[in-house]
Order: C-alpha cells, then structure tokens, then sequence
C-alpha cells in the first residue's frame, strides 16, 4: 500500500507541476533575477564612482582655492602697505613727521592691577528649572532685563 501511494505522489508531482510551463516560468524567474542581480551590482558600482568623483572634485576645488589664497597674499606681500608695516615692525622706523614713544616697562602696582582684573569672577545664581518656568511664564525675567 504504501508502495502505491509513493508513486500516486510521484505521478501527481509530476504531471501537476513538473510541466513545460512550469519549467519556462522557472527558468525565465532565474533569468529575471540575474537580470536584477546585475543592474544592482552594476547601480553600487557607479555609486562609487560617483562618490570618488565628487571627492575628487572638491579636492580639486580646495586646491583652486588654495592657489587663489596664494596669488592674492603674494600680491599683498608686494604691495607698498606691506612694506611700510613690515619696516616698521622689524625696524622700528616711522614715517615722516611721526615720532616715537617709548615707553617704560610696567611697575610692580601697574602689574598687581592688571592680575586683579583677570581674576574676577562671576557670580553665578543656581535657579531650578521649575523656577526658571515659572520666571519665563510670569514676565519675571522681563523686569530684570529692563532695569
């Protein structure tokens, strides 16, 4: 009996569904799929490209802008404005007219003001956030910026 059931199952799988048309179906979802498989192997590549080539690109406008950079300081450093600054600087020469004041170093209470200065400190008032709410929703912080 079982005998005969193995091969009623076997006839059935094979005249329901191991047929011609089932088998170009078959093969034409293979092909379909391939076809996919390709296209989206070929659409990563071209991602890539397209990547490398905006790098490239903006490489290339860095190094423009670079060599634009360069062009105009060299024009700056050739022009008589440059020249007269950089005679002052390293020399110490002045124009026509102008004279030099030097002056003496800082005294000992000149610099004890200026360490005094930088070392003020803020103070810093800690307001709960439930505080500064209630502050915003009720106008107080409007009265304490106009006064």
């Amino acid at each position: 009996m079982k005998k005969i059931n193995i091969q009623r199952v076997i006839y059935q799988l094979r005249h329901k569904y191991l047929t011609l048309n089932n088998g170009v179906i078959a093969i034409a979802v293979m092909i379909a799929a391939g076809w996919v498989w390709g296209s989206l192997g070929v659409m990563q590549r071209n991602y890539g490209l397209q990547k490398e080539l905006d790098d490239k690109s903006r490489q290339l406008i860095v190094a423009q802008l670079d060599t634009d950079n360069a062009k105009l300081a060299q024009r700056y450093y050739n022009t008589s404005e440059y020249k007269e600054l950089a005679v002052r600087e390293r020399l110490g020469l002045g124009a026509p007219g102008e004279s030099v004041l030097i002056l003496p170093p800082n005294s000992a209470a000149a610099k004890a003001a200026d360490t005094v200065d930088s070392k003020t400190v803020d103070v810093v008032v800690n307001v709960s956030n439930f505080e500064q709410w209630v502050n915003f929703l009720f106008g107080k912080n409007n009265d304490q910026i106009s006064n």
